[in-house]
């Protein structure tokens, strides 16, 4: 003990032996934030010597247990218990541990997820990157390109000029190389000449010299030196480069220039540079660049200026050989002759053929009328052949009856009996005029009551066609196609005008002829009917049809049958054009498929320039057509079975309207309605009209969803009458106006709110509330407008009859003075026609 130390009753200062175990208390902390002091117990290690000397060990350490501290109640219990309890805790331990790795399992998802949804924004964000990156990219690109083709002419226009500087210092340099290879040549032969001379003084040196060269050798002694190798290499360069000159010396050319011709084009055909050209254009005063075009005047001051001539071509040159030569009359064979059957419409003409064919072309015609051309072939009882081109009469088909007159030889004009000349027959006999073509009058329906065959004869007379009973030369036959009398000697007269016609034909050439009708059949496609006037058409042959072209794949004649050839005089059925060529329009075989392509390339080019020239509207014409804008139009969309129908109603319709309104054709074809036609239609709320053709199953849905009226027709009466009738139903109404009383102002009174009112009397017939009424001062209108009100007293009344007073106020007019008379019409609305 210390003295300083005092001595106390505590337990720390007792001495004894230690336990070995240290104790403390820490807290162990649970989930939902609970925690609970325990005390943790530590033994200490304990040294164990080996009394023999070995190594001592040492005892491990009990494993550490941690105890809460015990109550009174806790230090009672059985050892049963507190295992139960330990174990309790365990478990309450191993659910704090699941519920904590379960929630850091969550948290891991909830981290993933977020994770991926960064990828994604991040994904999305890169994507729209790129895509603004290719689309800046691509606008880069074209600029680049844009400039890289700015670039190219302005390279191309500084190449030429620089080329042209290059050239000329090229030649300068030559030149200049030139004369110094003259001078220095020149140099030389003066040395040589001194060196001679030097030779003949200083003779007996070179002997003293005892030298022997092969240059003296061969010189023999005295004269001039002989040419070195290098000189000789220098006069053959220079005679190749004097042959190489005369060979690039500019040749004068003869330049094939066609109407327009680009710079460039015509520099190349030349031989010249395209700057050479432009420079002579400027000196002209015409700016130019290489692409763009110049006339053939033009063409020629420039190829005069450059030592050169030009041959004027024009783009229609490449029409020329494709109508063949005239025939040799050696080669000349007879030809049946084609008749054109021409009237006016019922009278017979139809019916006659069919009495002629023996078949009934009358029942597959709608209405009983022709709608198009038939071409037909009649074969007589002695072998002879008669081609008859059935020609409609409706008035709408003028151009067909035309087209017809223009490709026949003979006309046979049908006149019926009972009828006499009609609108038609009279235009029949112009076209035939107009063609210069022989006429046969045929008198038909003899067979019927009323007949009266020398009221024809005489009403021709007015017409300046004299038959040959009133000593004329036109021949006339009286017929009854019905009951087929007089068709023998119809027959034996159109033989006699062809006899004397000496009607031949070259059939061993290429076919020409015209297109008497065209159409878009469904199964077929395009199918032209052809009437072949000299040469025979072949399957195979290569045809340009107007602005169309095709091989030949199949011809059918008039009785359904595929031929292999035509003659002349035949009307046969082409198949294999690439489009319908318009009735009409000539025919031709060619030798190849280019030529063809490159005649129809230029009659597309000829129709595309005139529809743009028509569609142009000038100066002049502008006032006009603001004027025409006012008038209202009927828009239509027209499908026909043949081209010829087709004109014919386009004709029918531009002849209907007036100044108020007027059809305008939106669209005609030839061929089924399809759903392109609809739209067209429905773009411009106008109906479609079908002529003899149907529409598809797609063009009916679309008309059914954008409600457009598709309208089918097969007699062309029924569709002008069905145009004209909707015209009319487009047109502003019409009034007439009825006066239905007069009266007479006595006095003029004031009249409350509605200012002035006239007091009158009722001259004749009635006064009526609501009605016009007009204010005449001295037999001058003062005023027109409507009646305000009517009062008869103090009461409105609807009417006042003759010889009663009554009072009058007038809609937004109060300038009434006695002795005014007063006019009381109405207008009544009347039914417009065209």
């Amino acid at each position: 003990m210390s003295e300083g130390r005092k001595l106390s009753m505590s337990n720390r200062g007792t001495l004894g032996a230690s336990k070995g175990v240290e104790t403390g208390k820490v807290r162990q902390s649970f989930s939902h934030g609970r925690s609970k002091p325990v005390v943790v117990e530590r033994k200490r290690r304990k040294l164990v010597k080996k009394e023999d000397g070995a190594t001592p060990t040492v005892e491990k350490e009990a494993p550490v247990v941690a105890t809460p501290p015990q109550t009174e109640a806790e230090a009672s219990l059985t050892s049963s218990e507190r295992d139960t309890r330990a174990e309790a805790l365990k478990e309450a331990i191993r659910q704090a541990e699941a519920e904590r790795m379960k929630a850091s399992e969550a948290k891991r998802e909830r981290e993933v997820g977020e994770v991926k949804e960064r990828e994604e924004v991040a994904r999305e964000a890169a994507e729209r990157r790129a895509s603004e990156a290719a689309k800046a990219k691509r606008k880069a690109e074209e600029e680049a390109e844009q400039k890289i083709a700015e670039a190219e002419q302005a390279a191309v226009e500084a190449s030429t000029q620089v080329e042209d500087d290059a050239r000329k210092k090229k030649r300068e340099l030559e030149a200049r190389k030139l004369k110094e290879e003259e001078e220095a040549r020149q140099r030389k032969k003066d040395d040589e000449k001194k060196t001679a001379s030097r030779r003949v003084i200083k003779g007996d040196e070179r002997r003293r010299s005892g030298k022997l060269t092969v240059a003296n050798a061969l010189s023999g002694g005295d004269g001039p030196r002989p040419r070195s190798l290098a000189a000789l290499k220098r006069a053959q360069a220079k005679k190749r480069q004097g042959s190489a000159a005369d060979s690039g010396a500019k040749r004068p050319r003869e330049v094939i220039v066609p109407e327009n011709i680009t710079v460039q084009e015509f520099a190349n055909r030349m031989a010249e540079r395209a700057a050479e050209v432009i420079k002579v254009l400027m000196n002209m005063g015409v700016l130019a660049t290489i692409n763009e075009s110049i006339d053939q005047d033009t063409a020629e001051l420039v190829a005069t200026e450059l030592g050169h001539t030009i041959k004027r071509v024009s783009e229609s040159d490449v029409e020329i050989g494709l109508v063949g030569e005239e025939d040799v009359t050696e080669n000349m064979q007879p030809r049946a002759p084609v008749i054109a059957v021409m009237g006016h419409v019922d009278h017979g003409k139809t019916s006659l053929l069919d009495a002629l064919r023996k078949t009934d072309v009358v029942a597959g015609e709608a209405g009983g009328i022709t709608q198009h051309i038939g071409a037909y072939q009649v074969h007589m009882e002695d072998g002879q052949v008669i081609t008859f081109l059935d020609t409609p009469g409706h008035e709408a088909f003028t151009q067909m009856r035309q087209r017809g007159a223009h490709a026949t030889d003979l006309v046979i004009l049908v006149v019926a009996a009972d009828d006499g000349i009609m609108p038609q027959t009279i235009e029949a006999i112009h076209h035939a005029k107009a063609a210069e073509v022989p006429m046969i009058v045929a008198i038909n329906k003899m067979d019927r009551d009323g007949a009266d065959p020398d009221r024809v004869r005489n009403e021709l007379l007015q017409h300046e066609v004299i038959v040959e009973k009133f000593s004329g030369d036109t021949l006339d036959v009286e017929i009854s196609a019905l009951k087929g009398t007089g068709l023998k000697k119809l027959e034996e007269t159109i033989l006699l005008q062809a006899e004397l016609l000496e009607l031949k034909a070259n059939p061993d050439r290429s076919a020409e002829g015209v297109v008497i009708e065209a159409k878009l059949d469904k199964g077929r496609g395009p199918v032209a009917t052809l009437l072949v006037s000299r040469g025979t058409l072949n399957v195979g042959d290569i045809v340009v049809a107007g602005p169309e072209w095709g091989k030949a794949r199949a011809l059918v004649n008039d009785r359904s049958e595929n031929v292999e050839q035509a003659g002349p005089s035949t009307p046969v059925e082409i198949l294999g054009l690439s489009g319908s060529p318009a009735a009409g329009d000539d025919f031709a075989v060619v030798d190849s498929e280019a030529r063809a392509r490159e005649i129809v390339s230029y009659r597309r080019d000829q129709i595309r320039k005139k529809r743009s020239m028509t569609a142009a509207v000038s100066i002049e014409n502008m006032f006009t057509a603001l004027k025409d804008s006012e008038v209202d139009e009927l828009p239509v969309v027209i499908k026909a079975d043949v081209q010829g129908s087709a004109e014919a109603i386009v004709q029918a319709l531009e002849k209907l309207g007036n100044e108020e309104i007027r059809a305008r054709v939106l669209h005609v074809g030839v061929g089924g309605i399809t759903e392109s036609d609809v739209s067209l239609a429905a773009a411009s709320k106008a109906p479609v009209i079908g002529f003899n053709v149907r529409a598809n199953a797609q063009a009916r849905k679309s008309a059914a969803d954008e409600g457009v009226a598709i309208q089918y027709f097969s007699v062309i009466y029924d569709l002008v009458d069905h145009i004209r009738a909707a015209m009319e139903g487009r047109l502003p109404p019409a009034f007439d106006e009825e006066t239905i009383g007069l009266a007479e102002v006595k006095d003029v009174f004031s009249a409350g709110k509605a200012g002035k009112a006239a007091g009158c009397i009722v001259l004749d017939g009635v006064a009526r509330a609501g009605v016009k009424v007009r204010i005449l001062r001295d037999d001058v209108v003062v005023y027109e407008g409507e009646v305000d009100s009517l009062r008869r007293f103090k009461d409105d009344v609807k009417e006042v009859k003759a010889g009663t007073e009554c009072g009058v106020t007038f809609v937004n007019h109060m300038d009434i003075k006695a002795g005014d008379n007063l006019e009381f019409y109405e207008l009544i609305e009347k039914e417009r026609k065209l």
